[in-house]
């Protein structure tokens, strides 16, 4: 009786196993331990050499599982291969060494100009790296602490002559070891990063460029830069990844010219993800700190290049963070945008911020930066900051098309004067692409200007500090439809601001607006 229950239970095991609800005990036939290859896990002896070794084991056996047991691996340069599985197991730790033990590859040959930083041009010189593989996995409940990383790229800015596009600087230095990003890989596919938590990532916490299918699950990233870049991807989706970035952006889809073509970000999907903006260490340990930058948030851009096409962002939350933008700078078109139900808790300077604009750091620039078709629903905010709460800004030959924000509520901390009320904002240009660089609003609510069929509805703006500027504020928009607007006004002040030059204007169930039209 007992061999049969020992059997039955053997018998459910695997059944759970294959369904993937348990983990199998025994470890697979192609699996190879890094201490089996010299791998110490001491802290103090150099391991990448050793995890090198079993990567190449694995691969040489036509794929497999390289295991990582539980330790702290001081490691350079880790070299990834195809049909891998790195798997970084509970209580192991890869640990960046530091920058004066030269275990960095050096940078590899770039000749395309500095069109964006030298973050974006070189991918070698970090800790873990991959390119042209397919079937690369890593997972695991254990941590990659970026250590000696540094956050810096000023050296690899010079070397490719960032910019500086007429003539494009190349070649300007030798190669440097100047380990930065914690993950990159470049023009793979079939990848797959779970469950594993990332500390102090470099500027990169995850630089992935000129990747197809690609998944990134429930990794905690606790990072001094940049969270996870998605530059010139197909096929990605972003799920359940919690994202700490106080002195960068956290989730931030790109599209650079860093391939040398004009590639799109496209079919991309982000969903239950957390992005937030306190101390650096301080989501990992659970006190969760404000910091001073509070930089955080999601943003596409600004490297924009072939632009950004079939996106989705939904069920998001912001915290101690700025908000949600999108950016669309570099000639490249942006379109098909589906963003939604989105909470955001003590947002500093805007909650939205949708923008083209003519910097253009693309050769051959031979179109306007266009941005058409996006639609955002469902956003609550508060601790808005006093900049603004929504931005829309097209250029003036080029307005934005097709822009539909719906249900959303605001509170913003107001204190907006009457001098504010009467800024007229200079045109971003060939600008950075940040509200901060444009400054306060004259609405504190809405401000939009150069847009084409704009539908704003079912919006609930308020303040907490009483707020001399109008709730909305239009300029040249070509179809305005308004319906179920519900602002706060301090006493005295139009709800709504329509330039001469806002044409077709419709507005329903707005009964502030329509007194003061």
């Amino acid at each position: 009786m007992k061999n049969a229950l020992v059997h039955s239970g053997q018998i459910l095991a695997a059944l759970l196993c294959t369904c993937g609800v348990l983990s199998a005990a025994e470890p697979a036939v192609n699996s190879f331990n890094v201490r089996d290859y010299g791998a110490v896990g001491d802290g103090k002896n150099l391991d990448s050499p050793a995890i090198d070794k079993a990567i190449a084991a694995a691969a040489d056996a036509g794929g497999g599982t390289v295991l990582v047991p539980a330790g702290t691996y001081l490691s350079g340069s880790i070299h990834l291969k195809s049909n891998i599985h790195l798997v970084i197991d509970v209580g192991a730790t890869i640990l960046g060494a530091p920058q004066d033990m030269n275990a960095y590859d050096e940078t590899e040959p770039y000749t395309l100009g500095g069109y964006q930083d030298g973050g974006h041009c070189f991918f070698h010189n970090s800790l873990i790296w991959g390119e042209n593989l397919t079937n690369v996995f890593i997972t695991g409940n254990g941590m990659i602490s970026g250590g000696g990383l540094v956050r810096s790229d000023g050296a690899l800015d010079r070397m490719v002559g960032f910019n500086k596009f007429d003539p494009p600087i190349t070649n300007a230095a030798p190669p440097v070891r100047l380990g930065n990003k914690a993950i990159a890989l470049k023009l793979c596919r079939n990848v797959l990063i779970r469950d594993v938590t990332i500390f102090h990532g470099g500027h990169f916490a995850i630089l992935v460029t000129g990747c197809d299918d690609l998944t990134v699950d429930n990794v905690t990233m606790d990072t001094d830069r940049d969270g996870i870049d998605i530059d010139c991807c197909r096929n990605t989706m972003v799920s359940n990844c919690r994202i700490n970035s106080p002195n960068d952006d956290g989730l931030c889809p790109k599209s650079t010219y860093a391939l040398g073509e004009w590639r799109p970000t496209e079919n991309l999907t982000i969903v239950n993800c957390q992005v937030s903006g306190f101390e650096v260490g301080t989501l990992i340990d659970g006190t969760m700190k404000p910091s001073k930058n509070h930089n955080g948030r999601i943003k596409f851009g600004t490297e924009s290049s072939g632009g950004f096409r079939n996106c989705t962002v939904a069920n998001c939350t912001f915290r101690s963070c700025r908000g949600l933008a999108l950016e669309e700078v570099d000639g490249g078109i942006m379109e098909n945008i589906t963003i939604q139900n989105l909470t955001m808790m003590d947002v500093p300077d805007y909650a939205i911020y949708i923008t083209t604009g003519n910097r253009n750091r693309t050769p051959d620039v031979a179109t306007n930066s266009r941005g058409r078709n996006i639609l955002i629903s469902n956003v609550i905010a508060d601790g808005v900051g006093k900049m603004s709460g929504i931005q829309i800004m097209g250029l003036p030959d080029e307005p934005v098309e097709g822009v539909r924000i719906e249900n959303v509520r605001l509170t913003c901390n107001g204190g907006g004067t009457a001098e504010d009320a009467a800024i007229n904002p200079k045109e971003l240009g060939a600008g950075y692409p940040e509200p901060r660089h444009l400054g306060t609003l004259p609405a504190y609510g809405v401000y939009a200007r150069h847009v084409k069929d704009l539908e704003l509805a079912n919006i609930s703006v308020n303040f907490t500090t009483n707020d001399l500027r109008p709730a909305a504020v239009f300029a040249d928009i070509q179809g305005l439809d308004i319906d179920n607007f519900k602002p706060q006004v301090a006493d005295g002040v139009k709800a709504a601001v329509f330039a001469d030059d806002v044409k077709n204007i419709t507005v329903r169930n707005s009964p502030a607006v329509d007194n003061n039209k």
